[in-house]
């Protein structure tokens, strides 16, 4: 059994600072010339990018919907291995998630699988004495837990600090660390997403060395240090991408299949710093006999070199949109790839990417479908049933995925949509070998994605036309590419070539999807 030192930062609510703890933790505890790994409790890609920039690795995402709760622990023993301690940072209040599931992805659950002391964080502005009574109820609700100690956020004066210290004292709660109004600086900035750390911007690299700094000075490290080392050895093994592959093969009744003899380039969204989705999207397509590549749909402007499948995973923020749009070199490559039957495999607003346009804005015309930005956020997890088979899943299977947009595509779904969930709602689109949905999936959920990708593009085979019926909208041709603006051109009416008329799915709306199986914050999954 590994000896891992961990702990799990976590909150009362959302807004209290603990990812901006977490992150300065982190940093505080690298710059002493310890290893370090973060974490993060649910599908959050931003708030684990930050984590791992602060860790010096990839961050990872601990989700027991996505991937299962018994995949937490091994998850926790590889992303971490080798490192000095662990940082996992919690979602939400620490006790908000699905009751009591258990697959629930609350922060209390994944605390309590890995066996890992609780460090809560209190933004203690508005609040006297009342802090005891607040800590002891979260520290009584569930007996399993172990809550280990407290940091205080925006603590007011000197005089408001003991009074606060003084009543975690009467109820035997540790204080840790205290860290005064304007000490921590503002949080991650959410609306870039991942961006900033897949391109290394000083803004970034300047936040976290900040965030580090308080930390440092306000909270007592070697408190935290022995908190973490209290933890007992993690009872599971490290997961492997290899050993997951296998599993599934093994539960599936089939011999594992062996790598192709030529590896099939695989290109993924994303920097050689940080993909645009789960670490683990690599490791299993690796696994599975693939050459990854990145490619970075915001700077570069084609393919890379023999491509022969593409990935793009639901990290990207749909602001990000108008730069994809203005990208039309690398857009018309990606629209090419997808009509030669090549597997292409999107997510959110990969998915927004291949579409006619968006908010005006010319797209891939992959599919004759338009976007448009509503004034709300779709957030929750779905149980999805596959409609057809794809390297994604087969006819029927079924998948917990989840979702986080503001905008809607109309129609919602293909002559062959991607899933159908809750009463038969269907959302997506199929067609050749594209699979394109706004449901993000955790790959080491269902590892065999990871070979069925991998044996499509190594067949080296176009795509057979989709069964349900012709594309949704086949392009007139490309015209010339012009030159890539250095940055996004303003909204305007997009006259697009014509479609040709076809059978068309009636529009549906999230409104009238049935309900999520959870409706996180969207000010806060983090």
């Amino acid at each position: 059994m590994p000896s891992l030192p961990r702990l799990v930062v976590s909150a009362p609510a959302s807004g209290h600072g603990k990812s901006s703890v977490a992150i300065g933790l982190l940093a505080a505890l690298r710059h002493r010339g310890l290893s370090t790994a973060g974490l993060k409790v649910g599908p959050d890609h931003t708030d684990a990018a930050y984590l791992g920039a602060a860790a010096g690795r990839p961050g990872r995402n601990l989700d027991p919907m996505l991937v299962g709760s018994g995949r937490i622990g091994p998850l926790l023993a590889h992303g971490a291995a080798g490192a000095d301690i662990a940082v996992v940072a919690g979602a939400m209040g620490l006790f908000d998630g699905l009751g009591s599931r258990p697959d629930s992805p609350s922060t209390a659950t994944v605390a309590t699988a890995v066996r890992a002391p609780v460090l809560l964080v209190v933004d203690a502005a508005t609040m006297g004495q009342s802090v005891g009574a607040l800590v002891h109820g979260f520290r009584a609700y569930d007996e399993l837990l172990w809550l280990g100690g407290v940091i205080l956020n925006r603590v007011s004066s000197a005089r408001h600090e003991q009074v606060l210290r003084t009543a975690l004292d009467e109820i035997g709660v540790p204080v840790l660390g205290a860290l005064h109004r304007g000490e921590l600086p503002a949080g991650i900035p959410r609306p870039a997403g991942v961006v900033p750390v897949a391109h290394h911007s000083i803004d970034t690299v300047r936040l976290i060395r900040r965030l580090g700094e308080a930390v440092d000075a306000a909270v007592d490290l070697d408190l935290v240090l022995a908190m973490a080392r209290s933890a007992p050895p993690l009872p599971v093994p490290e997961w492997t991408a290899g050993d997951a592959l296998a599993a599934e093969a093994e539960a599936a009744g089939v011999p594992s299949a062996p790598p192709p003899a030529r590896r099939p380039v695989i290109a993924v969204a994303g920097t050689a710093e940080l993909i645009y989705g789960y670490a683990e999207t690599v490791e299993l397509l690796t696994a599975a006999g693939a050459a990854v590549v990145p490619v970075d749909p915001l700077r570069d402007e084609s393919l890379p070199e023999a491509t022969a499948a593409l990935v793009l995973p639901g990290g990207l923020p749909e602001t990000y949109l108008p730069e994809l749009s203005a990208n039309r070199a690398l857009t018309l490559a990606v629209a090419d790839l997808a009509r030669s039957g090549r597997p292409v495999l999107a997510e959110g607003t990969g998915l927004l990417w291949l579409v006619r346009e968006c908010d005006g804005r010319p797209m891939g015309e992959v599919f004759d479908a338009a976007a448009s930005t509503t004034d709300r956020m779709i957030v929750g997890y779905r149980e999805a049933t596959s409609r057809a088979a794809t390297p994604v899943a087969p006819l029927g299977g079924r998948l917990i995925g989840y979702k986080q947009h503001q905008m809607v595509v109309s129609p919602r779904a293909g002559h062959t949509p991607a899933w159908t969930w809750g009463n038969g709602v269907p959302e997506g689109f199929v067609w050749r070998r594209v699979h394109a949905s706004q449901l993000t999936l955790h790959w080491a959920g269902a590892p065999e994605i990871a070979r069925r990708l991998v044996v499509a593009a190594a067949d080296g085979r176009p795509g057979a036309g989709s069964p349900a019926g012709p594309p949704p909208g086949e392009p007139a041709p490309h015209p010339p590419v012009p030159p890539h603006p250095p940055a996004p051109h303003p909204a305007a009416p997009h006259a697009s070539a014509p479609h040709p008329p076809g059978p068309r799915p009636a529009s549906v709306g999230d409104d009238e999807d049935t309900e999520p199986v959870l409706v996180a914050s969207a000010d806060d999954l983090g």
